[in-house]
């Protein structure tokens, strides 16, 4: 099997996709690098405290990201399929999760803020700046679940441009707002930390308003309305339950493993999260082009396997890889030649910069891996309905192998901040690796039938 195909529709298609979703991935790592940079300068109580904050909002996310990305597996095999009726109940299932999540998590946050930050740290003095920052988050659950979800399933069908847009307007007030807010510019408030969440809040409410007014009272491709949330969904709750669920599961073990390992870092030292809040943003933007990779892969793949091509689904599925591997590569080498400029451009202690450059040396190294374990795991596999084998995936090498050797090394062992992080992204390597077999193998291509 060539790990290159020439087909040139291929590679349009591709680009046609991953480009819109990586400019808007830019976006928003750009929206969290300022937010970081400004809230830097309020010193690092401020810095670890919405950083810490923004875990559990992160589980959030990605379970969001779980639920969306799951109905699209399904969407998009429905869409090449054509059948329009299964496309939608699958859409008003996803919806209905999403409302029950932000549900759970609004009342989460209103009840126990205090709680919530005390999973991830003892310093009191963070602790208040995290409680300042869930105050104005609490609408924000509802606003990002629908947006995203909705951004998912537009995304399935080809719709690319309306989310795009949507981002650049919500960067532009995102910044704004943060600037007004945290400084007391312009005659506002000085607000600090509570700036900052207004400023996210403002930006996700515009976020919100552009994307489902578009997908409920505008788009004619889908063509989804307010009515269709009552629909019966009966005959695709079984499809949804296979493809679908393992999806949640693993992207919700995922951020659970990613909020076990913030609290690995929350009893290491404020040092150690401030650190490694700089090195994520720089690591998201080095890899930025991936994000828009996996999602092509799924989708691609989604649409070949729905128009019955087994073969070709399995000659892209190559391409992607190969196109992952080389992207990491470029990645690992950017982030070392950029880090010491990044590092020294934050007002943070010696200390905590010598930590931030161990990080960045560490994340040179696992990105490659990274990447590679990216398109398959959120690509590629997973537009081919296999996603029962990624949960187990998820399960197995996150929670069995890098939260343990993370815990041990960091809290007993107290090796370097290198060691620290290689040990808690081990995960990525092994997955790596288990999951080119799994792609070899061909049974990573699920069968799904039209409903209609």
């Amino acid at each position: 099997m060539k790990l290159l195909i020439r087909d040139k529709n291929f590679y349009k298609k591709t680009a046609a996709i991953a480009i819109p979703i990586s400019l808007q991935s830019l976006i928003v790592i750009g929206v969290n690098m300022a937010d970081t940079i400004m809230v830097g300068s309020l010193g690092e109580n401020a810095l670890s405290g919405t950083a810490l904050a923004n875990q559990f909002i992160s589980i959030f996310h990605i379970c969001c990201m779980g639920i969306s990305m799951g109905a699209s597996v399904l969407t998009s095999r429905f869409w090449g399929m054509k059948d329009n009726l299964s496309l939608k109940k699958t859409i008003t299932i996803m919806l209905r999760f999403c409302i029950l999540l932000s549900a759970l998590f609004t009342a989460a946050t209103i009840i126990s803020p205090n709680s919530l930050m005390r999973i991830y740290t003892n310093d009191l003095e963070v602790i208040q700046q995290g409680v300042l920052y869930y105050k104005w988050m609490i609408p924000c659950y509802i606003l990002l679940g629908l947006s995203l979800t909705c951004t998912i399933v537009l995304r399935s069908v080809g719709q690319v441009k309306i989310p795009l847009l949507a981002s650049i307007g919500a960067f532009f007030l995102n910044i704004f707002f943060n600037y007004v807010f945290i400084f007391g510019k312009l005659g506002a408030p000085r607000m600090g930390t509570e700036g900052a969440a207004l400023g996210t809040l403002l930006g996700r409410t515009f976020e919100f308003l552009f994307i489902c007014i578009y997908f409920f009272f505008i788009d004619k491709k889908i063509s989804y309305k307010m009515k269709d949330l009552f629909m019966n969904c009966r005959s695709i709750i079984r499809d949804y339950i296979s493809v679908s669920i393992p999806v949640f599961i693993s992207d919700m073990l995922l951020a659970l493993g990613n909020s076990a390992v913030a609290m690995v870092m929350g009893r290491i030292g404020k040092d150690f999260v401030s650190a490694n809040s700089i090195t994520v943003v720089t690591q998201q933007l080095s890899t930025v082009f991936i994000q828009g990779i996996c999602h092509s892969g799924s989708i691609i793949t989604g649409h070949t396997l729905g128009e019955g091509k087994k073969k070709k689904a399995q000659e892209q599925a190559y391409t992607f890889l190969a196109l992952g591997a080389i992207i990491g590569a470029i990645a690992g080498v950017l982030i070392l030649a950029v880090s010491n400029s990044v590092v020294n451009y934050y007002n943070i202690s010696d200390e905590t910069k010598e930590i931030a450059i161990q990080l960045m040396r560490s994340i040179a190294l696992i990105v490659f891996f990274q990447s590679m374990n990216s398109i398959l795991t959120k690509g590629v596999l997973r537009g081919g309905g296999d996603t029962k084998f990624l949960m187990v995936a998820d399960i197995l090498f996150l929670w069995i192998l890098s939260i343990p050797l993370g815990f041990m090394a960091g809290l007993v062992w107290h090796w370097s901040a290198y060691w620290i992080y290689f040990c808690l992204k081990i995960d990525q390597i092994v997955k790596a690796i288990w999951c080119i077999f799994r792609l070899r193998s061909g049974k990573w291509i699920k069968v799904i039938k039209s409903r209609e």
